[in-house]
C-alpha cells in the first residue's frame, strides 16, 4: 500500500499560482527597495508585454522560434529515432559507432555557431541546423537505450509465437523501449528550445531570441527583454505539460513499472 498521499485537485493549482504570487511580489518590492532604473518592475514589464501585442510583434517572433524548433526538432526524430533504435537492435554497430557519438554528444551547441555559418551562412539554415544538433543526440541515445534495457524475454516471447526480427523490433522492442524514447524526446525538447533562443541572437533577424538582443541593444528596453524572457519561459513549460500529458497514455504506460 502505498503510503503517500495525493494532493486534491485544487492543490495542483493554489500552490504554484501562491508561489507565482510570492516571486511577484518579492520582485515588485526588491525593485522598489533598491529604487534600480535599470531592471523593471512587474508592472513595467506587464506595459511592454502589452506594447509588443499591440505592435503585433510578438505573435510573429513566437510563431518564428516554434517553427525553427519544429523543423530542427522533427528532424532530429525522423533521424534520431530509427538509427537510435538501429544502433540499439545491434550491439556490435553500436560498439563501433559509439566512441564518434560519445565525442560529439559533449559539445555544446552554441559552440557549432561559428561553424554553422561559414557553412551555412547567416538566416534560417544555421538556427535549424544547430537546434538539430542540439535535440538529436539526447533522442539517439534515449533510443538505444530503451532498445538496449528491454528485457531479453520480451525478445523470446516474440520468437515464440514466431515473430520475425523485424517484427520483434516493431511490435515488441519499440513499445516496450517507447517511455524511455518519449523522455528522451521530452529532454531534446527543452534543449532544443533554449538553443533556439541562443540562435536567433546571433543568425537570425527574428524570434523572440532575436527581440530580447533587439530590445537590449535599441534603448536598452529592458522591460521588454524581460517580458520576452517569461514568453519564452512559459512556451517551454507548455511544451514540457504537452509531453507530459503524452507519457501519461495508457498505450505509453505500460513500459514503466509501477509499485502496488
Amino acid at each position: 500500500m502505498n503510503s503517500l498521499v495525493k494532493p486534491a485537485a485544487w492543490e495542483k493549482f493554489f500552490w504554484p499560482l501562491l508561489a507565482a504570487g510570492l516571486l511577484l511580489a518579492l520582485w515588485h518590492y526588491s525593485v522598489v527597495w533598491t529604487a534600480t532604473k535599470v531592471f523593471p518592475s512587474p508592472l513595467s514589464v506587464e506595459k511592454g508585454l502589452a506594447q509588443l501585442l499591440h505592435r503585433h510583434v510578438l505573435w510573429a517572433d513566437i510563431g518564428d522560434s516554434l517553427r525553427r524548433v519544429a523543423l530542427g526538432f522533427g528532424l532530429a526524430a525522423v533521424i534520431g529515432v530509427p538509427l537510435g533504435l538501429t544502433l540499439g537492435w545491434y550491439p556490435a554497430l553500436n560498439q563501433v559507432v559509439n566512441p564518434v557519438i560519445q565525442i560529439l554528444r559533449p559539445i555544446s551547441p552554441i559552440a557549432w555557431i561559428p561553424v554553422a555559418i561559414v557553412f551555412l551562412g547567416v538566416g534560417e539554415r544555421p538556427a535549424v541546423f544547430l537546434i538539430f544538433l542540439s535535440a538529436f543526440f539526447p533522442i539517439l541515445v534515449a533510443c538505444v537505450s530503451g532498445v538496449s534495457n528491454v528485457p531479453v524475454i520480451f525478445r523470446r516471447a516474440g520468437r515464440n509465437f514466431g515473430l520475425s526480427p523485424m517484427q520483434i523490433l516493431a511490435r515488441v522492442v519499440f513499445p516496450a523501449a517507447l517511455p524511455q524514447i518519449l523522455i528522451g524526446l521530452r529532454l531534446a525538447l527543452g534543449v532544443a528550445w533554449l538553443v533556439v533562443v541562443a540562435a536567433e541572437m546571433i543568425a537570425v533577424d527574428s524570434g523572440l531570441g532575436y527581440l530580447v538582443i533587439d530590445s537590449r541593444n535599441s534603448g536598452k528596453r529592458y522591460d521588454l527583454v524581460v517580458a520576452a524572457m517569461l514568453v519564452i519561459g512559459l512556451i517551454g513549460l507548455a511544451l514540457d505539460f504537452a509531453f507530459r500529458r503524452l507519457e501519461r497514455i495508457r498505450s505509453v504506460r505500460w513500459g514503466f513499472r509501477h509499485e502496488s
